[in-house]
């Protein structure tokens, strides 16, 4: 009971995930939605600046998840898929929120984070195809979570 108790858990940094096309994607699409959030924090905007936000965290949550290998820990989700999910409807809510924001800029800020928003549905776009394409629902979990990290 004791020797449980002082054995501690190390995680390990996956590192080629992050050097993966996956993994630059992701970090893209980081780079690209703070921009975006500089952007409208500087034209004070607030229904903009709630949306980068927001997903700039869920995008940041599921790097740390794929970064720190947890998805191999929680396999109770099937991880891809909610990618996948969370990467087609931010290209939506973004590409709307986009428009909006060009559509009816009064400062250089708003138009500027739309333009930006615009890419950032590009990156959010060519995520879901990758995921999608490497997503077979005939293989094993395990199988599909390997091709994930290629």
């Amino acid at each position: 009971m004791s020797e449980d108790h002082n054995r501690t858990t190390t995680m390990e940094v996956d590192t080629a995930f992050i050097k993966s096309k996956r993994g630059i994607l992701k970090v893209a699409e980081l780079v690209t939605l703070f921009v975006a959030f500089v952007c409208f924090a500087v034209a004070a905007t607030p229904k903009y600046i709630a949306a980068t936000v927001l997903e700039f965290l869920i995008t940041s949550l599921l790097l740390v998840l794929y970064m720190f290998k947890i998805n191999k820990r929680l396999t109770f989700f099937f991880w891809p898929l909610i990618d996948v999910f969370n990467s087609v409807f931010a290209a939506v809510y973004f590409i709307v929120l986009s428009l909006v924001a060009l559509t009816t800029y009064t400062v250089t800020g708003t138009l500027v984070g739309g333009i930006v928003g615009l890419m950032s549905t590009g990156l959010l776009c060519v995520d879901s195809y990758m995921l999608f394409k490497n997503i077979t629902f005939n293989n094993r979990r395990s199988e599909t979570q390997d091709q994930d990290n290629q």
